[in-house]
């Protein structure tokens, strides 16, 4: 039966989004038509004296999602119709709550006859009937042909990434010797702090050079670190954020080298070096592109218009 249904949604998913490209090293991660988004499918049986589905979301491959037009997919047997859950809309929830000791998040979903439920771990349950069905895709792939991305210099990436970060409630670091550059008309102004968190005074010759740090508030935890790689080196980059991480192997922030997409293959290359799968950072960091900024801006914005609303 889980073959069936895995079967039937992704030959109509592939319809549907003029293809389908499965990423590295997973089964459950696809890129939909010309890298438009990006889909994580999960199935479950339905344990039917309860009506319950049972899911577990690797922490890893939410992260290949962050920043991307992006849906996860729920499937269960005998199932009529998708459950689509745009990512954007349930990410801080992720973010605000731990995953278990296996690195997955727990979450199941409730079929009622009152409304469709989605209970994540340590989060509460949240009406998701208004997702059923194939509208949240087609708003996606139209959003997607829509966004038409402008040229960005290497500041103008470094603005919106800061923005995008102080809309999520952290503070954000961006180095002295660029804040000068920064482009106010293409993001609400933010202020940095003058420094670091004391914690990492260990690392603070390299941190402070990272191109955007997204820190918790209070607690000066780090959230995120982008290294924005316009013409310089990636794998320059990747050894500024495998000696933070080896620094401080425990907090497992998410690390993004940010390029154009003509420099993806060059990161994935890069990145299977032996001495970043050893030291597990291959694990941690992703690649964004450039149009993945921007669009990941408009949305934040647009989700902060609709709540002031």
């Amino acid at each position: 039966m889980a073959t069936d249904t895995r079967k039937w949604f992704l030959d109509e998913l592939a319809k549907r989004a003029g293809g389908l490209r499965r990423l590295d090293n997973s089964r459950s991660l696809f890129e939909l038509g010309d890298g438009r988004g990006r889909i994580y499918i999960r199935y479950s049986k339905v344990h039917s004296e309860r009506s319950r589905a049972w899911y577990g979301l690797r922490a890893k491959d939410l992260l290949a999602l962050e920043g991307r037009p992006s849906l996860i997919c729920f499937l269960w047997e005998g199932q009529k119709e998708p459950l689509l859950v745009p990512y954007s809309e349930y990410e801080h929830v992720f973010q605000s709550t731990t995953a278990a000791a296996d690195g997955q998040y727990k979450a199941y979903v409730i079929l009622r006859d009152d409304g469709t439920q989605l209970y994540i771990a340590q989060a509460g349950r949240f009406n998701v009937e208004s997702h059923l069905g194939w509208g949240d895709l087609d708003a996606l792939l139209q959003s997607a042909r829509a966004c038409d991305t402008p040229d960005l210099t290497h500041a103008q990436v470094q603005t919106l990434l800061g923005a995008i970060g102080a809309a999520k409630g952290y503070d954000v670091w961006v180095p002295l010797s660029d804040r000068f550059k920064l482009d106010w008309s293409l993001a609400e102004r933010y202020e940095c702090p003058d420094r670091l968190p004391v914690s990492y005074k260990s690392v603070w010759p390299i941190l402070q050079e990272i191109d955007v740090v997204w820190t918790q508030k209070g607690s000066g935890q780090l959230r995120a670190l982008y290294e924005v790689e316009h013409s310089t080196p990636i794998y320059s980059g990747l050894l500024r954020f495998n000696d933070i991480h080896l620094a401080a192997p425990s907090l497992k922030p998410s690390f993004g080298i940010v390029a154009n997409d003509s420099r993806r293959d060059v990161f994935v290359r890069q990145l299977n070096r032996p001495t970043f799968q050893v030291s597990g950072l291959s694990e941690l960091c992703s690649f964004l592109e450039y149009v993945n900024v921007y669009s990941w801006h408009k949305r934040t914005v647009s989700n902060e218009v609709q709540t002031v609303r």
